[in-house]
């Protein structure tokens, strides 16, 4: 959402603009029109001339008015540092989102990032894992169809789910360690039992991807009598073979003749 404090000094000036340009115009009609009456007298081109400048009077006097209403009301607090980068962020995220490349690109810059956040960290390895799974599921997606396809839906959860517990437990970690000592055996025992979930969750999320991979295999394997004849194909490369043959041997016969003549 944009910034509602620019976005109202923008309106400001726009109709202050507006309303110089229309006070402008009404004032340059007006003084034509008072000019050039009296040499020509009444006539069309008069009413034009006064219809012109009565309605850029009354254009300019409701621009000034609406300004006048506008200027009237308090402007928006404006955003604090934190906000305003925050929303510039999601700006330029959006922008790139909508790039052809853009959106593996933000999805391969918050897998560094979420790779350098964990380095050293003991859920560095369970991230490490779960990464992997995650893509190697998603290399094969595609071919998950039929009674396989609702389990896309439930990795993508369990994924979030798991992605959200290793950020848990690793900022769990980073309690522990600025942890006063009298706190740290309470925090280290709530350190384990989020890391022995996450370690259960990651082994469940690579045992669905190995069942996926196997459901896939068996899948794409083709059945008996299915694959392609290899005797006939074997039959076609040998007729082609002869064929070849053939035409070199016709080629040298007839090559003593047309030299001849």
């Amino acid at each position: 959402m944009a910034d509602e404090r620019a976005r109202y000094f923008r309106r400001l000036r726009r109709l202050r603009g507006s309303a110089r340009r229309w006070s402008v115009a009404a004032g340059g009609l007006a003084g034509a029109a008072a000019i050039l009456t009296p040499y020509a007298g009444l006539g069309m081109a008069d009413a034009v001339w006064a219809g012109a400048a009565g309605a850029s009077t009354m254009l300019a006097a409701w621009r000034w008015s609406e300004l006048r209403r506008v200027a009237a009301r308090p402007a928006p607090p404006a955003l604090d540092a934190a906000e305003q980068a925050a929303r510039n962020r999601a700006r330029l995220v959006s922008a790139v989102e909508r790039l052809p490349v853009g959106a593996g690109v933000l999805t391969e810059l918050r897998r560094q990032r979420t790779r350098f956040a964990l380095r050293g960290s003991a859920t560095g390895t369970a991230w490490e894992r779960l990464d992997r799974a995650s893509q190697t599921l998603a290399a094969v997606a595609g071919q998950l169809t039929g009674v396989a396809e609702p389990v896309l839906a439930e990795a993508a959860e369990a994924r979030r789910t798991l992605s959200a517990l290793v950020e848990q437990t690793a900022g769990m970690e980073r309690a522990l360690a600025t942890a006063p000592p009298a706190g740290r055996d309470q925090l280290r025992h709530a350190r384990d039992e989020l890391m022995g979930q996450l370690q259960g969750g990651v082994e469940a999320y690579e045992h669905l991807v190995v069942a996926a991979l196997d459901y896939v295999a068996q899948t794409t394997v083709p059945v008996h009598g299915a694959g392609p004849d290899t005797a006939r194909l074997t039959e076609a490369g040998d007729l082609l073979r002869e064929v070849a043959a053939a035409l070199a041997e016709l080629r040298a016969a007839e090559r003593p003749i047309s030299t001849a003549y």
